[in-house]
């Protein structure tokens, strides 16, 4: 009995999957030169971090490293400095990254809305971006200091302090000052993500709502925050990642302090200060772990948020 598909029906089947796979390998063809480059610029160093921390190689010449296997780690799990630099790390990342998002999405939100000057508003929200994160800090450090900083020669004129704080050096005001930093840095990065993610969402869609009642928090809520989320997702990994492995600003404007040393600047003080290159790359490796911990869960979240 002859086939009543159609021809095209016919061979349709057999030549989608030739076609489907005939682009995943085009795919991987294409991407082959990064996937090379970033192993020879990522993976060596990688390997190299990890193979010496099994060792107790220190920075002496001549280097002569004797194998320690789980050592490093073993003590890492009972260094209490490196258990506070991950939760100075968390606490930093997640209240500077928070705060960033919610001005980033008001910010976005303004410049977005046609008011006046908003080109103005675009332009000058550049700026502290703009600024390299080691100028920016070095700035604020002074602009902190407690005998001759502008911050505490403002506050007090407005009457918010009685007296000179030392803003940079107290325990209690460490974390939130470089807090406040990162977020009068980063903010705008955020802020431009957001923007062009609100750009890409049609306005038939607040016309349509607009007609059938919906008042502005509806609208937000309903329209503007979900059609957001991808741009929000792409922003809130990259801002995630960067201030997990935040050092310049740390390392500037409050050194190796216990109040606000992070795990990269307690590497670096390992590797550099201490010339300990087996513990060091232990605390490199353990940077890297917590990180890819961080992206495994963020994307098994966002991905199961999606369906």
């Amino acid at each position: 009995m002859a086939s009543t598909l159609p021809p095209t029906a016919r061979t349709g089947s057999r030549r989608g999957p030739t076609l489907a796979a005939r682009r995943v390998r085009l795919a991987w063809l294409y991407l082959l030169p990064t996937i090379v480059t970033l192993v020879a610029v990522a993976g060596y160093p990688l390997y190299r971090t990890v193979q010496l921390s099994f060792t107790d190689v220190r920075l002496r010449f001549p280097l002569a490293p004797d194998w320690v296997g789980l050592d490093q780690y073993a003590w890492l799990l009972r260094d209490p400095v490196w258990w506070r630099s991950v939760w100075n790390t968390l606490v930093f990342t997640f209240v500077s990254v928070g705060i960033e998002t919610v001005l980033g999405i008001l910010i976005a939100l303004m410049v977005a809305s046609g008011l006046r000057g908003k080109g103005l508003m675009r332009t000058a929200m550049l700026v502290p971006w703009a600024i390299p994160g080691v100028v920016a800090a070095q700035m604020w450090k002074w602009m902190l200091n407690d005998v001759y900083g502008v911050i505490n020669d403002l506050f007090m004129r407005l009457r918010l302090i009685d007296e000179p704080k030392a803003w940079l050096a107290s325990a209690a005001l460490m974390m939130p000052s470089v807090i406040a930093i990162d977020v009068w840095k980063t903010t705008p990065f955020m802020a431009l993500i957001l923007l062009a993610g609100l750009q890409s969402i049609p306005q038939e869609y607040y016309e349509a709502a607009r007609v059938d009642g919906a008042n502005a928090w509806q609208r937000f809520w309903r329209i503007t925050l979900p059609l957001l989320a991808p741009a929000l997702a792409v922003a809130l990994i990259f801002r995630t990642l960067d201030a997990l492995r935040v050092f310049d600003m740390i390392f500037i404007t409050t050194g190796a302090q216990i109040s606000t040393i992070t795990m990269s600047v307690y590497a670096r003080q390992q590797l550099v200060s201490f010339f300990d290159l087996g513990y060091g790359s232990a605390v490199a490796t353990g940077i890297f772990l917590v990180i890819a911990f961080y992206v495994a869960v963020y994307l098994a979240l966002f991905r199961k948020a999606l369906r």
